[in-house]
């Protein structure tokens, strides 16, 4: 059973519940972004599984007013078994997307991972325009990336990065960081076909997206964590777009782990909101 602690940040063991917390955002001005938790599988059928359940919930979601969209995992579906496992279960997913007209995103994973995501993100999306990805501003690979998909039709979801990646391949350093995803959102404000999406709790990364809006005109939404200033994120669904990230299954120990790892405050926060405080 999910504790109360945990609640805040994952929103239930099951599709039931996790549609009801989009119901609810809904009903605030805030859309969704669903995804089902599990990750690194190193055998077939959990990978299998976790495909056809979101195969589900996008029947599910398509057609209903929630304005929901879905967020996969490469390692989730096969990335750690093989490339064409992968392929397979994302295009099976995408193609159940299509038929329901539900918009499909790909979460990126740790640098090993970039290659084969942003391949099979290419070969899709030139299909079916409903399709993003996230891309890491830690990187130092992550300029000629953006170069490369900046013509696509797709949205590209800009982050900081969340993995412990070596200083030869990423900025290491907070201020670097920051530097890299501002000079990054400025370029896909500019270049980039589809949409930006600013993954960014950041108030100062969300004052320069809505700059550079102003600016340049470009469409954008404001992409944040369920748990992490959700009274922002309604205040600011008030004049934009906004999306709330929702996990939800019985794999949620190791994703709630990670957010209190990441930052302290969050579970701080968390124990606080349970207590009423």
């Amino acid at each position: 059973m999910l504790p109360p602690v945990a609640r805040q940040f994952v929103a239930g063991e099951t599709e039931a519940e996790a549609l009801e917390h989009a119901r609810q955002l809904r009903e605030q001005g805030v859309y969704s972004i669903l995804n089902v938790l599990g990750e690194h599988y190193d055998e077939p059928d959990p990978a299998a599984e976790d495909a056809a359940a979101y195969r589900q919930l996008v029947r599910d979601i398509g057609g209903t007013d929630l304005g929901a969209c879905i967020s996969v995992k490469p390692s989730q579906i096969g990335l750690g078994l093989d490339g064409s496992t992968f392929r397979d279960n994302l295009g099976t997913i995408v193609e159940t997307a299509r038929e329901n007209d539900v918009f499909v995103w790909i979460d990126m994973e740790d640098r090993t991972t970039t290659d084969t995501t942003l391949d099979a993100f290419e070969q899709l999306n030139t299909s079916y325009p409903k399709m993003g990805v996230c891309i890491q501003a830690n990187l130092k690979r992550t300029g000629e990336d953006l170069e490369r998909l900046a013509s696509l039709p797709g949205t590209i979801r800009l982050v900081k990065g969340a993995y412990d990646e070596p200083s030869e391949v990423a900025h290491t350093e907070r201020s670097a960081v920051n530097n890299a995803y501002e000079d990054h959102l400025e370029y896909l404000f500019t270049e980039s076909e589809g949409a930006v999406a600013v993954g960014s709790h950041d108030p100062q990364m969300i004052d320069r997206a809505i700059a550079f809006h102003e600016l340049y005109g470009t469409d954008f939404e404001i992409q944040m964590l369920m748990g992490v200033r959700e009274d922002a994120q309604i205040e600011l669904a008030q004049e934009y777009d906004v999306y709330q990230y929702i996990p939800y299954g019985n794999k949620w120990l190791s994703y709630f782990s990670r957010r209190v790892i990441e930052r302290r405050e969050n579970l701080a926060f968390a124990v606080r909101a349970v207590l009423g405080q």
